[in-house]
């Protein structure tokens, strides 16, 4: 059988898209240095247009690498402005290296390099918010539209035809499901309508010719693991189709953890469990890190050498507490703070301290209440050890026990652990003498490990600073 299916102008011309698509961004990368030299009085000479020339091919390898010239059709409009920046921020470190081998940086103004450097990335994002846009109102009018049908009308499929239901500028019609064990509609919630209704339109040894008889462009098949020997049949059957099949992974009934995508030398794989401080993100964190921990020690010096002077005269011991606590990947670290008892517990056993603790010293009540204490730490911050956002450490102790109650626990060990953290600005810190209050910090420990971004923890930081001061919850 010849299918004669009528494609959109976009399927028919994606590759010559796809090629102005960098065109462009080449062409904003170069225009804008001409003009930033123009409008701060620097001639526009062969040394600017050498750079222009290297910033486009730079620009264009690593976007090409980076997959932004991928199709847009239900990609994340945050995630693609954060692939551009990061991308961007990339080819100048790379010009940047260039500059200072070849010893050829001080040739150029700086205040001109500066605001290109700046504007570029605001440009390229405007350029791809313009067409992301422009694609989604096409869309929403019944525009370069894909018909598609789900294999599969379980809780998975249900979910992914929410997604298609409450994003119509995907452009994506649903014409139903085919389903083994089901018949009649399914009924599928949606955010802007009560719900939807669609026909199951049969079983799965039907699907294949319906999807030729009605030239259906994309085929979902979201079937259970379990079914794997049915998934490879109704695989085989549909190479005799010209739909694009996509498969989607079962995973959602597991727990995940910066979940993604991958391959060993051309084997896919996906990624459960992963820290999200690998490539660019980690340099990002560690870069975080070091300059905030660097400019808060030289400010707070002073105050520490009066800390550990109050503390040396307000009670015998040593001045400094080190204890034992499980760091990245579960290695043991040894974590500073200021002394606030009368006591340095760093056994098998540790009691946690509570609102009125005898062992705790008059001073060290103070230095608890304003998280005072923890000062040191960004000592540790600068070894290495820990981060200034991320899951608190706990004692060794605590952790050998919680791991055995908590599903997931030892997954915030995928980080180092923080100063701070989003379950402790969302108030759960301090004493945990309920199981379901240590479960409810982990979760919110996971939680920050999905969500993580530099933004997201200088808005930690930010909330950190005025809740410390009135945390009752600190004793």
């Amino acid at each position: 059988m010849v299918i004669n299916r009528q494609k959109g102008i976009f399927d028919q011309n994606r590759w010559l898209i796809s090629r102005v698509q960098w065109m462009l961004d080449g062409v904003v990368v170069v225009v804008l240095l001409f003009l930033v030299c123009r409008l701060c009085g620097e001639p526009f000479r062969i040394r600017y247009q050498l750079l222009s020339l290297a910033t486009f091919l730079l620009t264009v390898l690593v976007f090409q690498a980076a997959l932004l010239y991928q199709p847009w059709r239900g990609a994340d409009l945050m995630r693609l402005v954060r692939r551009v920046i990061l991308n961007w921020i990339l080819v100048i470190l790379i010009l940047s290296v260039l500059g200072f081998v070849t010893k050829t940086s001080v040739y150029f103004s700086r205040k001109v390099v500066l605001i290109w450097m700046v504007l570029t990335p605001l440009a390229l994002v405007a350029l791809r918010l313009e067409v992301y846009l422009g694609l989604r109102w096409l869309r929403q009018q019944g525009r370069n539209t894909r018909s598609v049908v789900i294999a599969g009308a379980g809780e998975l499929g249900q979910r992914l035809a929410r997604n298609m239901v409450d994003s119509p500028w995907l452009g994506m019609r649903l014409l139903g499901f085919f389903d083994d064990s089901l018949a009649g509609e399914v009924r599928v919630p949606a955010s802007a309508k009560a719900q939807e209704n669609y026909h199951i339109l049969g079983s799965l040894d039907q699907l294949v010719a319906y999807v030729q008889a009605n030239q259906v462009h994309m085929v979902y098949l979201a079937l259970p693991l379990r079914a794997e020997d049915r998934l490879r049949q109704v695989v085989d059957a549909l190479q005799d189709t010209t739909a694009s099949v996509y498969f989607v992974p079962d995973i959602f009934t597991l727990s995940l953890l910066s979940a993604g995508f991958t391959d060993l030398r051309g084997i896919p794989l996906i990624s459960l469990w992963e820290t999200p401080f690998f490539g660019i993100n980690s340099w990002v964190k560690r870069l975080e890190d070091l300059t905030l921990a660097s400019l808060l020690l030289l400010l707070l010096t002073p105050l520490m050498l009066l800390i550990a002077l109050a503390v040396k005269l307000s009670s015998p011991g040593p001045v400094i507490f080190k204890q034992r606590r499980y760091g990245l990947d579960g290695h043991e670290i040894v974590v500073y703070k200021f002394r606030t008892m009368k006591v340095c517990e760093d056994g098998a056993e540790i009691q946690q301290a509570t609102s009125a603790d005898s062992r705790v010293t008059g001073f060290g009540r103070f230095l608890r209440r304003t998280s005072l204490d923890e000062l040191p730490q960004f000592i540790n911050v600068l070894q290495g050890r820990m981060s200034i956002v991320g899951p608190r450490p706990h004692a060794v102790a605590h952790n050998e026990y919680y791991r055995r109650l908590i599903p997931g626990y030892m997954l915030r060990h995928k980080v180092r652990p923080g100063l701070t953290g989003w379950a402790q600005v969302n108030g759960w810190r301090g004493e945990t003498e309920t199981l379901e209050k240590m479960e409810k910090r982990v979760e919110y420990d996971l939680d920050y490990l999905n969500r993580w971004s530099l933004w997201f923890d200088l808005r930690i930081i930010w909330r950190t600073v005025f809740r410390s001061l009135k945390d009752s919850r600190a004793y």
